[in-house]
Protein backbone atom coordinates (compact mmCIF):
# COMPACT_ATOMS: atom_id res chain seq x y z
CA UNK A 1 0.00 0.00 0.00
CA UNK A 2 1.32 3.37 -0.89
CA UNK A 3 2.07 6.20 2.01
CA UNK A 4 0.36 8.51 0.07
CA UNK A 5 -2.91 6.73 -0.34
CA UNK A 6 -3.08 5.74 3.26
CA UNK A 7 -6.04 7.11 5.18
CA UNK A 8 -8.06 6.82 7.92
CA UNK A 9 -11.46 6.15 7.22
CA UNK A 10 -14.21 6.53 9.66
CA UNK A 11 -17.54 5.80 7.87
CA UNK A 12 -20.69 4.28 8.69
CA UNK A 13 -21.98 1.65 6.56
CA UNK A 14 -25.78 1.90 8.12
CA UNK A 15 -28.46 4.18 6.86
CA UNK A 16 -30.80 2.78 9.68
CA UNK A 17 -32.86 5.77 10.76
CA UNK A 18 -32.66 5.82 14.83
CA UNK A 19 -36.25 6.05 16.56
CA UNK A 20 -37.80 6.21 20.12
CA UNK A 21 -38.42 2.31 19.96
CA UNK A 22 -34.68 1.61 18.96
CA UNK A 23 -33.90 0.54 22.42
CA UNK A 24 -36.91 -2.17 21.93
CA UNK A 25 -35.52 -2.89 18.12
CA UNK A 26 -32.59 -6.17 17.30
CA UNK A 27 -29.35 -4.82 17.84
CA UNK A 28 -26.78 -6.28 15.19
CA UNK A 29 -23.16 -5.91 15.84
CA UNK A 30 -20.84 -5.10 13.73
CA UNK A 31 -19.34 -8.35 13.58
CA UNK A 32 -22.82 -10.14 12.45
CA UNK A 33 -22.63 -7.83 9.16
CA UNK A 34 -20.66 -9.92 7.02
CA UNK A 35 -21.94 -8.95 4.06
CA UNK A 36 -20.23 -5.53 4.31
CA UNK A 37 -16.70 -6.22 5.68
CA UNK A 38 -16.25 -10.03 4.35
CA UNK A 39 -15.63 -8.50 0.78
CA UNK A 40 -12.63 -6.61 2.46
CA UNK A 41 -10.76 -9.96 3.75
CA UNK A 42 -11.34 -12.37 0.69
CA UNK A 43 -7.64 -12.92 -0.83
CA UNK A 44 -6.18 -11.26 2.25
CA UNK A 45 -3.93 -12.54 5.32
CA UNK A 46 -6.02 -11.60 8.19
CA UNK A 47 -4.88 -11.35 11.78
CA UNK A 48 -7.98 -10.90 14.64
CA UNK A 49 -7.55 -9.55 17.69
CA UNK A 50 -10.38 -11.77 19.49
CA UNK A 51 -11.77 -13.09 22.74
CA UNK A 52 -14.92 -15.21 23.58
CA UNK A 53 -17.36 -12.27 23.27
CA UNK A 54 -16.23 -12.39 19.46
CA UNK A 55 -18.85 -14.06 18.37
CA UNK A 56 -21.41 -14.07 14.93
CA UNK A 57 -24.59 -15.37 16.25
CA UNK A 58 -23.97 -18.23 18.16
CA UNK A 59 -20.51 -19.31 16.64
CA UNK A 60 -16.76 -17.80 17.12
CA UNK A 61 -16.09 -15.27 14.50
CA UNK A 62 -12.87 -16.97 13.94
CA UNK A 63 -14.28 -20.12 13.31
CA UNK A 64 -17.29 -18.07 11.32
CA UNK A 65 -14.62 -16.52 9.03
CA UNK A 66 -12.57 -20.09 8.88
CA UNK A 67 -15.56 -21.48 7.07
CA UNK A 68 -16.41 -18.53 5.14
CA UNK A 69 -13.03 -19.06 3.34
CA UNK A 70 -10.79 -16.01 4.97
CA UNK A 71 -7.26 -16.85 5.61
CA UNK A 72 -6.48 -16.17 8.99
CA UNK A 73 -2.99 -16.18 9.69
CA UNK A 74 -2.81 -14.83 13.73
CA UNK A 75 -4.98 -14.64 16.47
CA UNK A 76 -4.36 -11.80 18.70
CA UNK A 77 -5.17 -12.07 22.24
CA UNK A 78 -6.09 -9.36 25.22
CA UNK A 79 -6.44 -9.45 29.02
CA UNK A 80 -7.74 -13.01 30.11
CA UNK A 81 -6.72 -14.37 26.91
CA UNK A 82 -8.01 -15.42 23.90
CA UNK A 83 -10.43 -17.95 25.12
CA UNK A 84 -11.22 -15.70 28.20
CA UNK A 85 -10.22 -18.04 31.00
CA UNK A 86 -7.12 -16.06 32.82
CA UNK A 87 -7.32 -14.14 36.08
CA UNK A 88 -7.08 -10.01 36.13
CA UNK A 89 -3.76 -9.59 36.10
CA UNK A 90 -2.63 -13.16 35.19
CA UNK A 91 0.44 -14.02 32.63
CA UNK A 92 -0.47 -15.47 29.15
CA UNK A 93 1.25 -16.99 27.16
CA UNK A 94 1.75 -17.15 22.99
CA UNK A 95 0.50 -19.99 22.24
CA UNK A 96 -1.61 -22.36 19.45
CA UNK A 97 -5.54 -22.41 19.51
CA UNK A 98 -5.97 -26.45 20.08
CA UNK A 99 -9.46 -25.61 17.46
CA UNK A 100 -8.02 -24.12 14.92
CA UNK A 101 -4.21 -24.96 14.92
CA UNK A 102 -4.05 -20.97 14.67
CA UNK A 103 -1.04 -19.49 16.32
CA UNK A 104 -2.26 -17.13 18.84
CA UNK A 105 -0.12 -13.94 20.55
CA UNK A 106 -0.74 -12.23 23.97
CA UNK A 107 -1.41 -8.80 24.14
CA UNK A 108 -0.87 -8.07 27.73
CA UNK A 109 1.89 -7.85 29.96
CA UNK A 110 5.10 -6.87 28.54
CA UNK A 111 3.86 -7.36 25.22
CA UNK A 112 1.11 -5.18 24.46
CA UNK A 113 1.64 -3.79 21.18
CA UNK A 114 1.99 -5.66 17.95
CA UNK A 115 5.51 -5.55 16.41
CA UNK A 116 6.83 -5.19 13.05
CA UNK A 117 7.38 -9.00 12.59
CA UNK A 118 4.38 -9.81 14.27
CA UNK A 119 2.38 -8.25 11.71
CA UNK A 120 4.97 -8.91 8.81
CA UNK A 121 2.68 -11.42 7.10
CA UNK A 122 -0.99 -10.35 7.50
CA UNK A 123 -2.43 -7.52 5.02
CA UNK A 124 -5.32 -6.69 7.02
CA UNK A 125 -6.00 -6.37 10.81
CA UNK A 126 -9.12 -6.88 12.31
CA UNK A 127 -10.42 -5.90 16.07
CA UNK A 128 -13.26 -7.69 17.85
CA UNK A 129 -13.58 -7.47 21.20
CA UNK A 130 -16.99 -6.70 23.57
CA UNK A 131 -16.21 -4.17 25.68
CA UNK A 132 -18.06 -2.69 29.33
CA UNK A 133 -16.99 0.97 28.56
CA UNK A 134 -15.64 1.61 32.05
CA UNK A 135 -12.00 3.56 31.67
CA UNK A 136 -10.09 1.08 33.63
CA UNK A 137 -11.63 -2.26 32.16
CA UNK A 138 -8.00 -2.89 29.80
CA UNK A 139 -9.50 -3.43 26.49
CA UNK A 140 -9.76 0.32 25.62
CA UNK A 141 -6.05 0.27 26.30
CA UNK A 142 -5.27 -3.04 24.72
CA UNK A 143 -7.19 -1.16 21.18
CA UNK A 144 -5.24 2.39 21.28
CA UNK A 145 -1.92 -0.45 20.90
CA UNK A 146 -3.42 -2.23 18.16
CA UNK A 147 -5.02 0.85 15.86
CA UNK A 148 -1.07 2.67 16.93
CA UNK A 149 0.54 -0.29 15.07
CA UNK A 150 -2.14 -0.48 12.56
CA UNK A 151 -0.78 2.81 11.51
CA UNK A 152 2.96 2.62 12.56
CA UNK A 153 3.13 -0.46 10.39
CA UNK A 154 0.45 0.43 7.39
CA UNK A 155 -1.92 -1.82 7.92
CA UNK A 156 -5.24 -1.71 7.35
CA UNK A 157 -7.55 -1.82 10.11
CA UNK A 158 -10.90 -2.96 10.79
CA UNK A 159 -12.81 -2.29 13.64
CA UNK A 160 -16.35 -4.54 14.89
CA UNK A 161 -18.47 -1.91 16.63
CA UNK A 162 -20.38 -3.65 19.65
CA UNK A 163 -23.28 -1.99 21.96
CA UNK A 164 -21.61 -0.35 25.45
CA UNK A 165 -23.70 -2.35 27.86
CA UNK A 166 -22.63 1.34 29.83
CA UNK A 167 -23.36 3.45 27.01
CA UNK A 168 -25.78 5.08 28.81
CA UNK A 169 -24.63 7.48 30.97
CA UNK A 170 -21.28 9.65 31.22
CA UNK A 171 -19.67 10.26 34.94
CA UNK A 172 -16.86 9.87 37.10
CA UNK A 173 -13.07 11.55 37.32
CA UNK A 174 -11.44 12.61 34.49
CA UNK A 175 -8.14 11.00 34.32
CA UNK A 176 -5.18 13.35 35.07
CA UNK A 177 -2.41 12.26 32.66
CA UNK A 178 0.00 12.20 35.34
CA UNK A 179 -2.03 8.73 36.31
CA UNK A 180 -1.53 7.30 32.99
CA UNK A 181 -1.50 3.31 33.03
CA UNK A 182 -2.56 0.48 31.49
CA UNK A 183 -5.72 1.10 33.39
CA UNK A 184 -6.26 4.71 32.58
CA UNK A 185 -3.88 5.71 29.14
CA UNK A 186 -6.41 8.63 27.78
CA UNK A 187 -7.96 11.76 29.93
CA UNK A 188 -11.50 9.98 30.23
CA UNK A 189 -13.94 9.87 32.60
CA UNK A 190 -14.44 5.82 34.14
CA UNK A 191 -17.66 5.60 32.54
CA UNK A 192 -17.17 7.60 29.32
CA UNK A 193 -20.19 6.33 27.03
CA UNK A 194 -19.21 5.83 23.96
CA UNK A 195 -18.70 2.50 21.46
CA UNK A 196 -14.95 0.84 21.36
CA UNK A 197 -15.80 2.25 17.44
CA UNK A 198 -16.43 5.37 19.60
CA UNK A 199 -13.47 5.40 21.02
CA UNK A 200 -11.37 4.53 18.43
CA UNK A 201 -12.69 7.67 16.10
CA UNK A 202 -12.04 9.79 19.86
CA UNK A 203 -8.07 8.43 20.21
CA UNK A 204 -7.33 9.34 16.18
CA UNK A 205 -9.30 12.56 16.11
CA UNK A 206 -7.84 14.04 19.43
CA UNK A 207 -4.03 12.90 18.07
CA UNK A 208 -3.91 10.20 21.71
CA UNK A 209 -1.83 8.34 19.46
CA UNK A 210 1.99 7.84 19.30
CA UNK A 211 3.55 10.25 17.76
CA UNK A 212 4.54 7.81 14.80
CA UNK A 213 1.02 6.83 14.09
CA UNK A 214 -0.31 10.63 14.45
CA UNK A 215 2.19 11.59 12.06
CA UNK A 216 0.64 8.76 9.58
CA UNK A 217 -3.34 9.56 10.84
CA UNK A 218 -5.04 11.95 8.59
CA UNK A 219 -8.87 12.28 9.94
CA UNK A 220 -11.25 11.85 7.58
CA UNK A 221 -14.65 11.05 8.15
CA UNK A 222 -16.33 11.15 4.78
CA UNK A 223 -14.57 8.98 2.34
CA UNK A 224 -15.64 5.64 1.64
CA UNK A 225 -13.21 2.81 0.89
CA UNK A 226 -13.69 -0.14 -1.57
CA UNK A 227 -11.85 -2.69 -2.44
CA UNK A 228 -10.01 -0.79 -5.15
CA UNK A 229 -9.51 2.53 -2.92
CA UNK A 230 -7.07 1.43 0.25
CA UNK A 231 -8.30 2.68 3.81
CA UNK A 232 -6.31 2.52 7.38
CA UNK A 233 -9.27 2.65 9.71
CA UNK A 234 -12.51 1.19 9.22
CA UNK A 235 -15.35 1.12 11.83
CA UNK A 236 -18.24 -1.04 10.93
CA UNK A 237 -20.99 0.11 12.49
CA UNK A 238 -24.19 -1.66 14.63
CA UNK A 239 -27.70 -1.45 13.69
CA UNK A 240 -30.57 -0.89 15.70
CA UNK A 241 -28.60 0.30 18.32
CA UNK A 242 -28.19 3.98 20.55
CA UNK A 243 -26.84 5.18 23.46
CA UNK A 244 -30.29 4.79 25.22
CA UNK A 245 -29.99 1.36 24.54
CA UNK A 246 -30.18 -1.41 27.65
CA UNK A 247 -27.98 -3.61 26.06
CA UNK A 248 -27.50 -7.18 27.42
CA UNK A 249 -24.09 -9.07 26.74
CA UNK A 250 -24.79 -12.57 25.33
CA UNK A 251 -21.34 -13.63 26.63
CA UNK A 252 -19.72 -12.66 29.80
CA UNK A 253 -17.10 -10.55 28.80
CA UNK A 254 -14.38 -11.53 31.68
CA UNK A 255 -14.20 -14.24 34.47
CA UNK A 256 -15.32 -11.74 37.29
CA UNK A 257 -18.19 -10.10 35.39
CA UNK A 258 -20.58 -12.77 35.68
CA UNK A 259 -24.08 -11.06 35.24
CA UNK A 260 -25.25 -7.37 33.98
CA UNK A 261 -25.89 -6.13 37.65
CA UNK A 262 -21.93 -7.06 38.26
CA UNK A 263 -21.37 -5.11 35.02
CA UNK A 264 -23.72 -2.07 36.07
CA UNK A 265 -22.27 -2.04 39.33
CA UNK A 266 -18.56 -1.89 38.34
CA UNK A 267 -17.58 1.34 37.95
CA UNK A 268 -18.50 1.79 41.16
CA UNK A 269 -17.39 -1.33 43.17
CA UNK A 270 -13.93 -1.68 41.62
CA UNK A 271 -12.75 1.34 43.50
CA UNK A 272 -12.41 -1.72 46.52
CA UNK A 273 -9.32 -3.24 44.39
CA UNK A 274 -7.87 -0.44 45.45
CA UNK A 275 -7.96 -1.25 48.48
CA UNK A 276 -7.12 -4.02 51.09
CA UNK A 277 -10.95 -4.95 51.03
CA UNK A 278 -12.91 -7.62 49.03
CA UNK A 279 -14.64 -7.05 45.71
CA UNK A 280 -15.95 -10.28 45.54
CA UNK A 281 -13.48 -12.06 43.21
CA UNK A 282 -13.59 -15.81 44.73
CA UNK A 283 -17.97 -15.30 45.02
CA UNK A 284 -20.05 -16.11 42.65
CA UNK A 285 -21.04 -11.89 42.93
CA UNK A 286 -17.81 -10.19 42.36
CA UNK A 287 -18.23 -6.72 41.94
CA UNK A 288 -21.90 -6.86 43.79
CA UNK A 289 -20.46 -8.63 46.70
CA UNK A 290 -17.68 -6.47 48.69
CA UNK A 291 -16.50 -6.33 51.90
CA UNK A 292 -13.55 -6.73 54.42
CA UNK A 293 -12.75 -8.89 57.64
CA UNK A 294 -12.85 -6.07 60.32
CA UNK A 295 -16.13 -4.18 58.98
CA UNK A 296 -18.82 -4.72 61.56
CA UNK A 297 -20.10 -7.83 61.80
CA UNK A 298 -23.98 -7.62 61.14
CA UNK A 299 -23.67 -6.27 58.01
CA UNK A 300 -23.30 -9.40 55.00
CA UNK A 301 -21.80 -12.35 55.52
CA UNK A 302 -19.32 -13.91 52.14
CA UNK A 303 -16.16 -15.99 52.56
CA UNK A 304 -14.10 -15.78 48.93
CA UNK A 305 -12.77 -19.39 47.74
CA UNK A 306 -10.48 -19.73 44.85
CA UNK A 307 -12.60 -20.16 42.02
CA UNK A 308 -11.92 -20.87 37.91
CA UNK A 309 -12.16 -16.98 37.75
CA UNK A 310 -9.86 -15.57 40.69
CA UNK A 311 -7.13 -18.38 41.88
CA UNK A 312 -5.81 -15.73 43.74
CA UNK A 313 -6.82 -12.48 45.41
CA UNK A 314 -7.62 -11.17 49.29
CA UNK A 315 -9.44 -12.07 51.62
CA UNK A 316 -9.49 -15.50 50.73
CA UNK A 317 -10.59 -18.11 53.00
CA UNK A 318 -11.61 -15.25 55.43
CA UNK A 319 -15.46 -13.92 56.50
CA UNK A 320 -15.95 -11.22 55.35
CA UNK A 321 -18.41 -8.72 56.42
CA UNK A 322 -19.56 -6.20 53.66
CA UNK A 323 -22.76 -5.21 50.99
CA UNK A 324 -24.30 -7.57 48.66
CA UNK A 325 -26.05 -5.52 45.48
CA UNK A 326 -28.47 -8.48 44.56
CA UNK A 327 -31.84 -8.22 42.43
CA UNK A 328 -32.48 -7.87 38.62
CA UNK A 329 -30.74 -6.00 36.29
CA UNK A 330 -33.69 -3.57 36.11
CA UNK A 331 -33.40 -3.45 39.86
CA UNK A 332 -29.73 -2.68 39.95
CA UNK A 333 -30.00 -0.33 37.27
CA UNK A 334 -32.46 1.97 39.07
CA UNK A 335 -30.11 1.55 42.00
CA UNK A 336 -27.70 3.19 40.28
CA UNK A 337 -29.63 5.65 38.59
CA UNK A 338 -27.04 6.49 35.19
CA UNK A 339 -24.79 7.76 37.85
CA UNK A 340 -21.73 6.26 39.13
CA UNK A 341 -22.12 5.05 43.11
CA UNK A 342 -19.62 6.02 45.87
CA UNK A 343 -21.98 5.58 48.61
CA UNK A 344 -20.44 1.94 49.54
CA UNK A 345 -17.00 2.89 49.51
CA UNK A 346 -17.49 5.72 51.30
CA UNK A 347 -19.12 3.98 53.81
CA UNK A 348 -16.71 1.58 54.20
CA UNK A 349 -14.03 3.10 54.65
CA UNK A 350 -15.71 5.06 58.05
CA UNK A 351 -16.55 1.85 59.37
CA UNK A 352 -13.31 0.54 58.71
CA UNK A 353 -11.31 0.34 61.83
CA UNK A 354 -7.58 0.80 60.82
CA UNK A 355 -7.68 3.95 58.64
CA UNK A 356 -4.49 3.93 57.52
CA UNK A 357 -4.52 0.38 56.13
CA UNK A 358 -7.61 0.76 54.37
CA UNK A 359 -5.72 2.09 51.06
CA UNK A 360 -2.97 -0.67 49.49
CA UNK A 361 0.29 0.63 49.85
CA UNK A 362 0.67 0.37 45.97
CA UNK A 363 -1.33 3.19 45.76
CA UNK A 364 -2.87 1.33 43.14
CA UNK A 365 -6.34 3.91 43.90
CA UNK A 366 -4.46 6.92 42.12
CA UNK A 367 -4.71 4.80 38.84
CA UNK A 368 -8.05 3.61 39.23
CA UNK A 369 -9.40 7.13 39.86
CA UNK A 370 -7.17 9.03 37.49
CA UNK A 371 -5.64 11.33 40.25
CA UNK A 372 -4.37 11.64 43.43
CA UNK A 373 -6.97 14.02 44.89
CA UNK A 374 -10.02 11.20 45.62
CA UNK A 375 -7.97 9.78 48.36
CA UNK A 376 -7.83 12.95 49.67
CA UNK A 377 -11.58 13.84 49.67
CA UNK A 378 -12.34 10.48 51.07
CA UNK A 379 -9.72 10.75 54.02
CA UNK A 380 -10.86 14.53 54.62
CA UNK A 381 -14.86 12.31 55.12
CA UNK A 382 -16.49 14.61 51.77
CA UNK A 383 -19.58 13.78 51.17
CA UNK A 384 -20.58 11.88 47.83
CA UNK A 385 -22.04 15.11 46.62
CA UNK A 386 -18.75 17.04 47.42
CA UNK A 387 -16.87 14.85 45.69
CA UNK A 388 -18.74 14.67 42.41
CA UNK A 389 -19.26 18.12 42.22
CA UNK A 390 -15.06 18.44 42.09
CA UNK A 391 -15.50 16.37 38.66
CA UNK A 392 -18.28 18.57 36.96
CA UNK A 393 -15.67 20.94 35.13
CA UNK A 394 -13.40 18.05 33.45
CA UNK A 395 -16.69 16.11 32.63
CA UNK A 396 -17.93 18.85 30.93
CA UNK A 397 -14.82 19.28 28.96
CA UNK A 398 -15.09 16.09 28.32
CA UNK A 399 -18.32 15.67 26.94
CA UNK A 400 -17.99 18.15 24.82
CA UNK A 401 -14.72 15.71 22.91
CA UNK A 402 -17.14 13.11 22.83
CA UNK A 403 -19.51 14.55 21.37
CA UNK A 404 -17.84 14.61 18.14
CA UNK A 405 -17.17 11.07 17.86
CA UNK A 406 -20.71 9.95 18.52
CA UNK A 407 -21.81 7.27 15.85
CA UNK A 408 -25.13 6.83 17.29
CA UNK A 409 -28.30 8.49 18.33
CA UNK A 410 -26.70 9.82 21.99
CA UNK A 411 -29.12 9.25 25.46
CA UNK A 412 -29.24 13.09 25.50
Amino acid sequence: MKKASIFLCLVCFSLFAFSQTATKSKIITGADRMEVYLPLLKGKNVAVFANQTSIVGYTHLVDTLLKSGIKIVKIFGPEHGFRGTADAGEHVTNAVDKKTGIPVISLYGDHKKPTADDVKDVDVLLFDIQDVGVRFYTFISSLQYYLEAALEFHKPLLILDRPNPNGFYVDGPVLNMKFKSFVGMQPVPIVYGMTIGEYAMMLAGEKWLSPQANAINSYNTTTQPTNDTPFHFLVIKCKGYDHASKYVLPVMPSPNLKSMQAIYMYPSTCFFEGTVCSEGRGTDYPFQLFGHPTLPQNLYKFTPMPNAGAKSSKCFYQQCYGWFVNGSAEEVLKKINNKIQLSYFLTAYKLFPGKDSFFLKNNFINKLAGNDSFVLQVKQKKTEAEIKKSWQTDLTKFKAIRKKYLLYKDFE
